[in-house]
């Protein structure tokens, strides 16, 4: 224990000898927030607010305090912001002018004073009584300076609210955002529905699941890698919009990009195709938007982009053919798609047919160099499981992906509703698993069945919040808008070799 954390200990004993239990307050009947006192009172005169001197009661947080000898300031925060305080010993008296003069940085403090305006024009409460509320043992970093590890600010992430007002801002506008999303659906007669976290096969999307063992039924289960299968199973059952926000799992890698948990929106019509769809994702993206933007305009790691003019639309082939001079319009066998990959410096896969190939032009010479915010539409069947063919031509799909800054934010598509099709999209994807693409979907039984009960034209949507988060807070990884990124365990010394020995003790006792 360091000599900080010693002082802090010995002012907790002074407190309870004083008869004050530092942790003993069960409620404190606040009246104001920090912005509800200045909504009311900020801009009044100087002197007429100073010789009404409303009464108030206000708590939070002290982070800085200053003055000397017979009168003190102090800042404290609460979830709206700062508020002054200015304590007197000849208004609080001897005693508890002591207990504000011995509580340290960090502390939670309530004020019953009176509001009123320093000669600089802040808005101050000046204290009638100081009542302690709790004690915080360790020291904060310093609130000017925020933490410099980055690593602690994802690990210990109540730190960084503390003293990092832009990221604690930047939480509250995540919230914010996800309710504008609520009520844009909401008000177009979306159902917000709950669907299972575990699952029996993992389905949706192509993608690694987690796999966890009931013990009960004696099965395995898997943690849902997208809410697809079990929302289009609800379009069966005629409930014909629909929508979640949850968490979904995939056990991947880390980056700035990647949490292996994160959050989904997705979204089902029936009667919609996919050109519904995209009016629908370019309305939530501008309805999120409004949260922190009001003509629609925004600035991403230096980079304007404009959110509330049209979203350009465009073909893949087209796309592909405008960056690389190569039209795949025409047909073409596998061994000639092959041959202009390898030209091109793309690794070509066992497993893969033409439609992988101009996926893979698509992603190698086309995603980055997207900027404003675009609809690219029309993927191979091959890359598009869950995706209706193209009634044009059946070598593409009515899908499309949202690609804004070179990322991609949402994809969506005309449900596929053949049964039959469904059921023979699903054998080229156990195909692909045989050949080594363990990403590929499994054959869901199931949902096969409740295809064949019939299933309406549906246009279905899905969001990545978090990427969206990003994008309009300006922050440059997933783990800046995840409260509690994923980690490696943090071994504090000491204490992961008491635990190891404890746990050593109860197995011999088992």
């Amino acid at each position: 224990m360091n000599d900080q954390l010693r002082v802090r200990r010995q002012k907790l004993e002074e407190l309870r000898d004083k008869g004050i239990e530092p942790y003993g307050a069960r409620k404190f009947d606040r009246q104001d927030l920090a912005s509800t006192l200045e909504k009311k009172y900020g801009k009044d005169d100087k002197e007429e607010l100073n010789n009404d001197m409303p009464k108030t009661k206000i708590a939070g947080r002290m982070l800085a305090k200053r003055g000397k000898g017979k009168v003190g300031f102090a800042d404290l925060y609460d979830r709206t912001g700062k508020i002054q305080i200015y304590v007197r010993k000849d208004i609080v008296g001897d005693d508890n002018y002591k207990i504000f003069k011995k509580s340290d940085i960090g502390d939670f403090l309530g004020i019953d004073g009176e509001v009123m305006k320093t000669d600089t024009g802040e808005l101050t409460i000046r204290a009638h009584h100081v009542t302690f509320l709790a004690k915080a043992l360790r020291p904060l970093p310093d609130k000017y300076h925020g933490l410099k590890d980055v690593e602690q600010i994802y690990r210990q992430r109540y730190l960084d609210l503390i003293t990092n007002r832009k990221s604690y801002m930047r939480f509250v506008h995540r919230t914010q955002i996800i309710q504008a999303i609520r009520d844009y659906l909401n008000n177009r007669h979306f159902l917000e529905v709950e669907t299972p976290v575990l699952h029996n096969i993992p389905g949706g999307a192509e993608a690694r699941p987690f796999k966890t063992h009931h013990n009960a039924l004696d099965i395995d289960l898997y943690m849902r890698i997208a809410l697809e299968l079990p929302l289009k199973r609800l379009i069966v059952g005629d409930m014909e919009r629909v929508y979640e926000i949850g968490r979904v799992f995939r056990n991947e890698g880390l980056d700035t990009q990647h949490n292996p948990e994160f959050t989904e929106l997705e979204s089902y019509a029936a009667y919609w195709d996919f050109h519904d769809v995209m009016d629908e994702a370019e309305g939530i993206i501008r309805a999120a938007a409004k949260v922190v933007t009001d003509d629609g305009k925004i600035t991403y790691q230096g980079t304007q982009i404009d959110l509330g003019k049209p979203f350009r639309r465009v073909h893949m082939v087209d796309l592909i053919k405008e960056k690389t001079g190569i039209d795949f319009w025409k047909p073409m066998s596998l061994e000639e798609a092959t041959k202009i990959a390898e030209d091109h410096d793309i690794k070509v896969e066992k497993f893969w047919k033409v439609g992988h190939i101009i996926n893979a032009f698509f992603e190698k010479y086309c995603q980055d160099t997207i900027v404003d915010p675009t609809f690219v539409y029309g993927h191979p069947v091959e890359v598009s499981p869950l995706a209706k063919k193209n009634a044009d031509d059946p070598r593409f799909t009515d899908r499309f992906e949202i690609y804004i800054m070179g990322e991609e934010y949402g994809n969506a598509f005309s449900e596929l509703n053949d049964p039959d099709d469904q059921r023979a999209r699903f054998e080229a994807q156990m195909e692909e698993r045989a050949a080594g693409n363990d990403e590929a979907d499994l054959i869901d039984e199931d949902y096969l069945r409740a295809m064949e009960y019939g299933m309406p034209p549906t246009g279905g949507l899905g969001i990545g919040i978090d990427r969206l988060v990003m994008l309009l807070t300006d922050a440059p990884a997933i783990r800046d808008v995840l409260l509690f990124p994923t980690m490696r365990p943090e071994k504090v010394e000491g204490v992961d070799e008491e635990v190891k020995e404890d746990l050593k003790k109860k197995n011999k006792k088992n």
